[in-house]
C-alpha cells in the first residue's frame, strides 16, 4: 500500500479517523488526507468501477458531527476542481447516500456518507457507494493507493443542492403504505423516536406523521454532534435504557432508536422490552421466513444458541458467518447466487440488510418492515413483543475482551484459540460446535449448566473476544473458571477483566 499514513485510516469498508485535536488525541482525518482520499476515490470510479460518463456525478451528504462541513468543503475543492458535478446532500443518513445513486431524480454515479456511526464527537469518517453498493475493504485499499495519482481535469466543476432526505423519507412512506394496503396505517398508534442527536430525526415528521402516527415524546431529534444526551448506538445499554424510559412514560406503542448516521436501528414494544440483538433477528427472520419458510438467514457468529432454535422452528436456517457487516451482507450475497435464497442477513450490532432492498444496511428500512406489521397485529390485539415470545432468553450472558500486548496480535490470537481446541477436547463437559465459521464456538453442559461461549478475533482491534451464556443462573462463573486455568499461560493477554470477574 503507497500511503502508509492514510492506509492507518481504513477500517474494515470505510474509512475512519479523528477529525479534531482533544487533548488525548491529534487528528490524523484533516483537509489534507480527506483531499487525497477525494482524488484516490475520483481514480478508483474512473480506473475500477469505470464511470464513463462526463460530468461524473457524485452526492455528499454528512451526519451531525462538527466536523461533517469541513470534511465536505475539502471533498467539494477537489472535486469541483475535477469537473465533477457534485449534489449535496446536506445533512443527511448512509442509506440515503446509496439511494441517491438509485433514485431517478437524482441519479448520482456514486455517494459519499460523511460519518463514523456512533464513536465519539471528534472522530469522523467516509462512506463509499456506486449504483452498485457500498464499498470494499480492496477498495479502501485502491483509494488509498490511488491518492497521489493525478486526475484529469474536465473543466470547472457544478455544485447543486439536493433534497435527498425528502425524496428518502417519501420512498419509505410509499413502501409502508404499500406493504400494507393502507393510506394512514399508523393511524391511532402512538411512537417515541430517539433519534440520539444524530441524522434520524426527519423520520418522526417525515415518516411517522405522514402514516398516521402520534409522536409525542420523541426525543433527541436535532442534531447535535456533541451527543449531549447518550451515544447514538442501539447496542449500547445507556441508550436503549433512554428509549425504554421514552416508551413507558408515554405508554407507547413503540419505540424507535437510531444509530448516529441510520444504518442500525432497534426497537423497543409497549411493554419496554428491548428488540435489539439476537431478539431483532428473531423478529425480522419471523417477516421473512413468512413469506418463505424454509430460506437462509446469515448472521454474524456471537448469536445465542436459542436463535437458531427459533429459526429452524420457524421452517428457516441460520448461516453464522464471520462478524463484520460487509462480511455478514456479502455471504449473503453468494449464498443466493449459489442458489441458496438468503432474503436477509444480520449482525447483533443491528446492521441489518434485506435481498428486496439491495442488501443495504438501512436502520430506518428495518423500521419500515416492523412497522408494516402493525396494522394486523393491532387488529389481532397483538404486540411485536408477541411475535418473538418464543425465543428464549439466556439467564446469563457476559463479554470479556482480552487485550493483546505482543506486536504480532493477529499471530499470537489465532495461536491461542488453536491452542484452546486442545483444552476443550480434554476437558469433560466442553464440546466444540461443529457449526462455527469464526474463532472457536463450544458448547458446555455436566457441571458447566447448560449453554455456549465463543472466542475470536476482533476484527480491527489486537482483542480477542470471548461470549459465555449459560442458561443456569450461575454457572457463567464456573465457566471463566475453568478458562481461566488455561488463560493464566498467555502472558502477552491482559486478563484483567477476567480476573475482575473472578474475583
Amino acid at each position: 500500500m503507497g500511503n502508509t499514513s492514510l492506509g492507518k485510516l481504513i477500517n474494515g469498508s470505510d474509512i475512519r479517523g479523528i477529525a479534531i485535536d482533544t487533548k488525548e488525541h491529534k487528528a490524523n482525518l484533516t483537509e489534507k488526507e480527506v483531499k487525497k482520499i477525494a482524488n484516490g476515490f475520483l481514480n478508483l470510479l474512473k480506473e475500477d468501477k469505470k464511470v464513463q460518463r462526463k460530468p461524473m456525478r457524485i452526492a455528499i451528504g454528512f451526519d451531525s458531527r462538527v466536523s461533517g462541513p469541513a470534511i465536505k468543503e475539502a471533498l467539494v475543492e477537489v472535486f469541483m476542481g475535477a469537473g465533477v458535478t457534485i449534489l449535496d446532500a446536506g445533512l443527511a443518513t448512509t442509506p440515503a447516500m446509496f439511494m441517491a445513486t438509485q433514485f431517478s431524480e437524482i441519479d448520482a454515479d456514486a455517494g459519499i456518507m460523511i460519518t463514523a456511526s456512533h464513536l465519539p464527537y471528534f472522530h469522523n469518517g467516509l462512506k463509499f457507494f456506486t449504483k452498485e453498493g457500498g464499498a470494499e475493504h480492496e477498495d479502501m485499499e485502491k483509494i488509498i493507493e490511488y491518492a497521489d495519482s493525478g486526475v484529469a481535469s474536465q473543466g470547472e466543476g457544478h455544485l447543486e443542492d439536493i433534497d435527498l432526505i425528502s425524496y428518502y423519507a417519501d420512498d419509505l412512506v410509499q413502501k409502508i403504505q404499500e406493504g400494507t394496503g393502507l393510506e394512514k396505517p399508523l393511524e391511532d398508534l402512538h411512537i417515541v423516536l430517539d433519534a440520539g442527536n444524530g441524522a434520524g430525526g426527519f423520520f418522526a415528521a417525515d415518516v411517522l406523521e405522514p402514516l398516521g402516527a402520534k409522536t409525542t415524546g420523541s426525543q433527541f431529534l436535532d442534531p447535535d454532534g456533541y451527543f449531549p444526551n447518550h451515544i447514538p448506538n442501539p447496542d449500547n445499554s445507556e441508550a436503549m435504557a433512554s428509549i425504554q424510559g421514552a416508551v413507558l412514560k408515554n405508554k407507547a406503542d413503540l419505540g424507535i432508536i437510531f444509530d448516529t448516521d441510520v444504518d442500525r436501528a432497534a426497537v423497543v414494544d409497549d411493554s419496554g422490552e428491548f428488540i435489539n440483538r439476537n431478539n431483532l433477528i428473531a423478529l425480522l427472520a419471523q417477516i421473512v421466513l413468512a413469506d418463505e419458510a424454509e430460506a437462509t438467514i446469515v448472521t454474524n457468529s456471537p448469536t445465542t444458541s436459542h436463535l437458531k432454535t427459533f429459526i429452524q422452528n420457524l421452517g428457516g436456517k441460520q448461516y453464522r458467518y464471520i462478524s463484520g457487516y460487509r462480511n455478514v451482507i456479502n455471504k449473503a450475497i453468494e449464498l443466493n447466487q449459489e442458489g441458496t435464497s438468503t432474503p436477509l442477513a444480520i449482525e447483533t450490532s443491528g446492521h441489518a440488510a434485506f435481498r428486496e432492498n439491495y442488501f443495504l444496511d438501512d436502520g430506518a428500512y428495518v423500521v419500515a418492515k416492523i412497522l408494516m406489521l402493525l396494522p394486523e397485529l393491532n387488529q389481532k390485539g397483538q404486540k411485536v413483543g408477541d411475535l418473538i415470545k418464543e425465543l428464549k432468553q439466556p439467564a446469563e450472558a457476559q463479554e470479556v475482551r482480552f487485550t493483546i500486548l505482543d506486536e504480532q496480535y493477529q499471530e499470537y490470537g489465532h495461536q491461542v484459540i488453536g491452542n484452546l481446541e486442545e483444552f476443550v477436547a480434554r476437558t469433560l463437559g466442553f464440546d466444540r460446535e461443529p457449526d462455527n465459521t469464526e474463532g472457536i464456538r463450544v458448547n458446555v453442559s455436566e457441571g458447566f449448566g447448560s449453554g455456549w461461549f465463543l472466542l475470536r478475533m476482533s476484527l480491527h482491534e489486537p482483542l480477542l473476544v470471548l461470549q459465555v451464556e449459560n442458561d443456569h443462573e450461575g454457572s457463567n462463573h464456573k465457566v471463566f473458571q475453568q478458562l481461566a486455568k488455561f488463560f493464566e499461560k498467555y502472558d502477552k493477554l491482559n486478563l484483567e477483566k477476567l480476573e475482575k470477574i473472578l474475583a
